[in-house]
């Protein structure tokens, strides 16, 4: 735990056993930690260094624990100073960087991976560097990454970043598929099924993709694409795969497809709000209560990936669900 202020795991037992002490000869510390005397007393030495212990004035070879509330306390300023001297040296070299090449050239748009590790490397850096979203299409031949394999995933998830990811059906029929498909959702991830999705892809934050260039017999290669119209083309490749495909949720301990129909009630309000009706009017026509009326709208608009209701419109007719 405290590995993020630069101690080893040797030095934070150390320290912890010695706070647990209070204060300690080298060889009863040793003893404790199951540690040869000269690695005890190097740890020793390095927490002397971080400010966490000290050696006792009134007796040779007795050391003493700093209080955790003042010598950490510090260690962690000193740590949030240095991260943010960072972030502004970043901001500073992205400055630099837009400035010197406020119109990339065509190879910089793009660049070619070559091998399973640099593969799963770019993977998993594409996932990590995520702040908002990342949506992925899945195949179910994994070449160089494989869902088990994916902790990025899991870490980008635990930060906030929203996952939207298609998968073959295929892969549910994995020794292991169900059990990451059941794992994703529990993070509530948005997890959708399709029969076969066109390529494998993931994309984060809509400004950086990644896909393959080789078959399943060749050696792993990707290309990784930078903010450019390729990228954009990518990315609407992606949501009319999701538009078409089935959700999937959790029911109990089973994952489960729902329906991407909607019901007779669904198509009952489709057509009056259509026939240029209020919302309060559908609702006092069919029965229901406004909030109803409201909430079904919502859902019709998010099974079919639109954002407003002219959409919904659109939709309705090209899906069939209403006829003119």
């Amino acid at each position: 735990m405290l590995g993020a202020i630069g101690l080893d795991e040797t030095q934070e037992s150390a320290y912890r056993t010695l706070v647990a002490l209070g204060a300690a000869e080298v060889v009863d510390l040793a003893h404790r930690l199951a540690l040869p005397e000269p690695d005890t007393e190097r740890a020793l030495r390095r927490l002397e260094r971080q400010g966490l212990a000290a050696q006792s004035s009134a007796r040779t070879g007795r050391w003493v624990a700093a209080p955790p509330g003042v010598a950490l306390g510090a260690l962690l300023t000193q740590q949030r100073h240095e991260l943010k001297q960072a972030e502004l040296a970043a901001a500073l070299l992205a400055e630099e960087f837009r400035a010197g090449a406020s119109e990339p050239a065509v190879h910089d748009l793009v660049e070619v991976v070559t091998g399973a590790s640099a593969v799963a490397h770019r993977f998993h850096q594409l996932q990590l560097g995520a702040a908002e979203e990342v949506c992925a299409l899945v195949t179910g031949n994994p070449v160089a990454v494989t869902g088990r394999d994916n902790e990025s995933e899991e870490r980008a998830a635990t930060r906030g970043v929203a996952y939207r990811v298609v998968i073959e059906r295929e892969v549910l029929a994995l020794p292991a598929g169900m059990v990451e498909v059941t794992a994703a959702l529990g993070r509530e991830e948005q997890v959708r099924t399709v029969e076969r999705v066109p390529t494998k892809l993931v994309v984060a934050d809509r400004s950086l993709a990644m896909v393959p260039l080789t078959g399943r017999d060749a050696e792993p290669a990707a290309l990784v694409v930078h903010a450019s119209g390729l990228l954009e083309s990518l990315m609407g490749l992606f949501e009319a795969v999701w538009r078409e495909a089935l959700p999937l949720r959790l029911a109990g301990s089973a994952v489960r497809e729902e329906s991407t129909g909607p019901d007779a009630t669904d198509l009952e309000v489709l057509s009056l709000l259509l026939a240029g009706m209020t919302d309060a009017s559908v609702a006092k026509q069919l029965g229901l209560g406004l909030r109803t009326v409201q909430r079904r709208v919502k859902g019709l608009m998010e099974l079919t990936g639109v954002t407003t209701r002219l959409q919904l419109g659109w939709h309705a007719y090209e899906r069939g669900w209403v006829a003119r």
